[in-house]
């Protein structure tokens, strides 16, 4: 799979902004999703400039969770702002990183993302409850580079 079209359909797209708006509602905090073909650095460094790219660190409570996905390195992170970092367990990303990592090996990226975000979205609402008046400060969409 070298192609990031390739990578999930336009229904599992869907199914995934779906999930992100779902896991949204109970929540102040932001997940995105982006996906590249491939990254030619650190990814993790890549991941956080993205991030900046995509003004996540923007955010009223410095809540914001980014799923970064580099197809043909076969790599992915996640990435909280430091509002989520200072509040979290610091086994968090690695519960979450688990439970997309356990789909992609099977070839489930959709399940596996939708996995990845339902877990943010659980801890996020606990440390960021939406509250009256909340608004979506980040596009739900899912961004390619």
């Amino acid at each position: 799979m070298s192609n990031i079209e390739d990578f999930l359909t336009e229904q599992e797209e869907e199914e995934i902004i779906d999930a992100i708006r779902v896991a949204e509602l109970k929540t102040s905090g932001e997940i995105r999703v982006h996906i590249e073909k491939k990254c030619d650095m650190d990814v993790y460094e890549h991941a956080l400039e993205i991030f900046h790219f995509l003004k996540m660190d923007n955010t009223k409570e410095q809540n914001g969770v980014l799923i970064y996905v580099a197809v043909d390195n076969k790599e992915f992170v996640i990435y909280g702002d430091k509002g989520i970092n200072e509040v979290v367990a610091p086994d968090f990303w690695d519960s979450t990183r688990d439970k997309i990592q356990f789909q992609f090996k099977k070839g489930h990226f959709k399940q596996g993302l939708i996995d990845g975000i339902g877990e943010a979205g659980r801890v996020l609402s606990a440390h960021f409850p939406w509250i009256h008046g909340d608004s979506d400060e980040l596009d739900n969409t899912i961004s390619k580079g």
